[in-house]
């Protein structure tokens, strides 16, 4: 934003629309900088509350289509600042958590994700754990839909749950006005090269939209299809100690020494959750204008994916033979592989997403919404085999793994604004109630006959509960004098979790249920200081209740396994940040400085001298501080240059937990002192645009502990340093096409499993 930020004065600017309800006319957005409070006044709506009382950034359709190289939506965060999504392959559905400032990538519950309002953050539960994810939906929202990505920085808007501790991010879709249509098709190429594995994994990429206006009826329809090979993911790993000198077992080759995170050495034996992945995606959006200032809103997603992971083994006997389990030596130790080394997965998805909403947008006293989601696992399943390969790889005993029919969420909600008048001020007062419900089921089974394709028999594990939140919300804007606004707010909620149980072939448990209430205030003050500067500073509380998986979600059995504790607290933050912002005519420098206190942590953690079995827990307490620095400019320097850049150090400490004193003093798992991100962007004329630009991590650590001292290592999080470059033509009005590569410096990095090496991407569009 360039434009200086203009101070409200007087009941006249109070009465801004709100974001919440669409303008029917409006084309384009427009985003009004006031006092450090942003509104957002036309063109598509935001479910961000009317004033926001914090740091926001934001990326634009076009900024999206110029300068990422974007395959998925999540790939739209990817140059903001101080966010990071832990994206591992194209099509990542079960791992791409969202980081943010005081949060890694193993706390999916930290942060909210919503589409047009719509939730696509999965609060059944956090992180990685019992043999499934807890990621956001990114798969419901395709980059070609996107019309702009807003992040609100922290847990300082009353309008959101404790879960937006992090970060609340929206992304906003098409809606036409005209006859539109788009088709693209994609390509990407990525050369892997590490350990043993030396092969080139690809993935296609096709999607088409339409989309118009009549009367009163504007519709959208938006299909997609991605093909996707990811680069191998976990690998089969044997510490030296974990063999006996012997010449028991058959001598192998192939194997790779290597030091592990804690510095011990160990033995690469292959690979294993090699990816080939099939997505589709279908997106129906009607809207219906009851009049000029009321629209009712609904929303379909459609959601499939069929993935195979495949595993190869390194190991070769003297006959040249492939080796996948048994008594094997290597250099005169003898190891034991389980006929699970080297695991096969099969996963099958179809996921339905509903959401209906009537706003209005009179832009007079009052304005008012309702709105609902629904999000359903039809169908949810995981097989994998129990015996080994080679007969795994044909059939043979295994297990399937059923969320479907029984799993999803679902929201309802009322908000209200009131822009009153004569009460000594501006105000602006948004207000609201709502339910939020969770209800999760994980039903795990041997199978009859063959692992890929047989009925279930007997029980492994059956865990599930449910979760319900209502809450209530109230915030003010308030221009108490020229130059001075205040935004106060405060939320209720009122949180219960039934139905828990867990079942295993020899016990079952059925848990008590819980209940607790709570309240969360909110405070922003914001000083105009001069006509292109302002000062401002928010506080927060957030209250993040245990997750349905949390509390009820172990599993026994297959590649991991889960410990879960009916007994969590909730976790319970304080945040705050002091933020000067700067208009310098070309562009818009911000400098911010953040603290944040939480207590009793929810962390999912491996248990001491596992690599399988994990555990949920609460850390007494955790302390993050830091500081932000950003910048955007447009035309900077020469015309048609445009620039952008962050930096930003936490210092995100375990204070306090009687658990595991080793743990004090230690850093924040997942959570790097230093990271950045730089980018620009060169338009010479109306049809090229070249686009450079870097991010940066710096050293950070997986465990509480911090034993995990090297990060280069499979199970380590390491440092990095990647250049992102790109080039878009625009051939013809209605033809683009685009060149990228992203790690071009081909930097070898991981966070658990290895990010994906150079990748070369191609696409071809066209837009009616």
């Amino acid at each position: 934003m360039g434009a200086a930020f203009p101070w409200l004065a007087g009941p006249a600017a109070a009465q801004a629309p709100s974001p919440e309800a669409s303008t029917v006319a409006d084309d384009g957005p427009e985003r009004v900088k006031s006092l450090g409070v942003v509104t957002v006044t036309g063109g598509q709506p935001t479910s961000l509350p009317t004033q926001i009382p914090t740091t926001i950034e934001s990326v634009t359709r076009e900024e999206i289509e110029t300068r990422i190289n974007a395959t998925d939506s999540e790939d739209a965060l990817k140059y903001l600042p101080s966010l990071l999504v832990r994206k591992r392959y194209i099509g990542d559905y079960n791992h791409a958590i969202l980081s943010t400032r005081a949060s890694g990538t193993g706390n999916s519950a930290r942060s909210a994700v919503y589409a047009d309002g719509i939730l696509l953050s999965n609060y059944l539960g956090n992180g990685i754990a019992n043999g499934t994810n807890y990621a956001p939906r990114w798969g419901l929202v395709t980059p070609e839909e996107i019309e702009r990505v807003d992040v609100m920085y922290g847990p300082f808007s009353a309008a959101y749950p404790g879960n937006s501790a992090g970060a609340v991010v929206d992304y906003v879709t098409r809606m036409p006005t005209k006859l539109e249509a788009h088709v693209k098709a994609g390509y990407s190429s990525q050369p892997f090269d590490l350990y043993h594995t030396h092969q080139t994994f690809n993935s296609w990429q096709t999607s088409a939209s339409l989309g118009s206006r009549s009367g009163d009826w504007s519709w959208w329809i938006d299909v997609s299809r991605t093909d996707s090979q990811g680069q191998p993911l976990t690998f089969t790993t044997a510490t030296l100690a974990s063999g006996t000198a012997s010449r028991n077992g058959t001598p192998v080759s192939g194997f790779v020494p290597g030091l592990n995170t804690t510095n011990m050495p160990w033995y690469i034996l292959g690979t294993g959750t090699q990816y080939h992945t099939v997505q589709d995606h279908a997106k129906l959006k009607l809207a219906y204008d009851f009049s000029p200032t009321v629209r009712a809103t609904y929303t379909l997603g459609w959601w499939q994916n069929a993935a195979e992971g495949r595993p190869e083994t390194y190991l070769s006997n003297a006959a040249g033979q492939p080796v996948y389990t048994g008594a094997i030596n290597i250099l005169g130790r003898s190891f034991t592989l389980a006929p699970t080394a080297f695991p096969l997965t099969n996963d099958n998805q179809t996921h339905a997403m509903h959401g209906l909403s009537v706003k209005s947008n009179t832009k007079g006293e009052w304005d008012w919404e309702v709105a609902a989601s629904l999000y359903d696992y039809a169908t949810d399943q995981q097989r994998q085999p129990t015996i080994a390969l080679p007969l795994a790889g044909i059939g043979g005993a295994g297990t399937l793994q059923d969320q479907g029919g029984t799993t999803g969420w679902n929201t309802l909600a009322a908000k209200g604004t009131w822009r009153p008048q004569g009460l000594g001020g501006a105000h602006v007062v948004d207000f609201g109630i709502g339910r939020d419900a969770y209800k999760l089921g994980i039903l795990k089974t041997n199978v009859l006959g063959n692992w890929m394709d047989g009925p279930p028999t007997t029980l492994v594990s059956n865990v599930g509960g449910d979760s319900e939140t209502f809450s209530a919300w109230a915030q003010d804007a308030w221009s108490f004098a020229p130059r001075w606004k205040a935004v106060l707010g405060l939320r209720y909620e009122d949180w219960k979790a039934d139905n828990g149980f867990t079942q295993i072939a020899a016990s079952a448990i059925a848990y008590a249920p819980r209940s607790q209430s709570d309240v969360s205030p909110k405070a922003a003050l914001a000083y105009q200081w001069s006509d292109d500067t302002v000062l401002k500073g928010s506080v927060g509380r957030a209250v993040r209740f245990p997750t349905v998986g949390e509390l009820y979600g172990a599993t026994t059995g297959g590649a991991l396994s889960f410990i879960n504790d009916p007994f969590l607290r909730p976790e319970k933050s304080w945040t705050s940040e002091l933020s000067a912002e700067k208009d310098l005519g070309t562009g818009l420098a911000r400098a911010t400085v953040f603290h944040e206190t939480t207590d009793d942590a929810i962390f999912n953690q491996l248990i001491p001298g596992s690599t399988t079995v994990s555990r949920v827990q609460n850390i007494a307490k955790v302390r993050t501080t830091g500081f932000e620095l950003a910048y955007t400019g447009q035309n900077v320097f020469m015309r048609g240059l445009d620039l952008g850049g962050s930096l930003t150090f936490a210092d995100s400490k375990t204070v306090e937990n009687p658990g595991n004193p080793a743990s004090v003093g230690k850093w924040q798992p997942r959570v790097p002192r230093w990271r950045s991100t730089v980018f620009a962007t060169y338009k010479p004329d109306d049809r090229w645009a070249f686009t450079a630009a870097a991010r940066y991590s710096g050293k950070q650590y997986s465990t509480l502990d911090n034993s995990d001292v090297n990060g280069y290592a499979y199970t380590g999080v390491s440092p990095y340093f990647t250049v992102d470059l790109r080039v878009r033509y625009q051939i013809a009005r209605q033809w683009s096409a685009a060149f990228g590569i992203d790690n071009a410096n081909n930097y070898q990095y991981w966070n658990f499993h290895p990010y994906p090496q150079r990748t070369y991407t191609a696409e071809l569009r066209f837009d009616l």
